[in-house]
């Protein structure tokens, strides 16, 4: 069965980074989907970035050009680099994985950008 757990969130002032980190355990492979999502509160949870089950990458419109997903040992483990962050990024970040007839995950971390 896969879990993912996330990390790095944290408190940051407006236009700095933070690099979020999520480890998946279990059978992740290159054709699974995984990527990040977010929920600010009142909102509804949004696509971030993803890797796609055919290897491309997506992005939110308000995030191109400032965050970047980026993996490593065979998908295991997913970052999304933040630069720029704006107060509005402000949300609890949860990464996600998913296959055929499945979809987990994590308990999500909190990022605050301060303005």
């Amino acid at each position: 069965q896969v879990q993912v757990v996330e990390s790095g969130g944290g408190l940051v002032q407006a236009g700095g980074s933070l690099r979020l980190s999520c480890a998946a355990s279990g059978s992740i492979f290159s054709r699974n989907a995984m990527g990040w999502y977010r929920q600010a509160p009142g909102k509804q949870r949004e696509l971030v970035a993803a890797f796609t089950s055919g290897g491309s990458t997506n992005y939110a419109v308000s995030v191109k050009g400032r965050f970047t997903i980026s993996s490593a040992n065979a998908k295991n483990t997913v970052y999304l680099q933040m630069n720029s962050l704006k107060p509005e990024d402000t949300a609890v970040y949860y990464c996600n994985a998913r296959g055929v007839g499945w979809n987990v995950w994590g308990q999500g971390t909190q990022v605050t950008v301060s303005s």
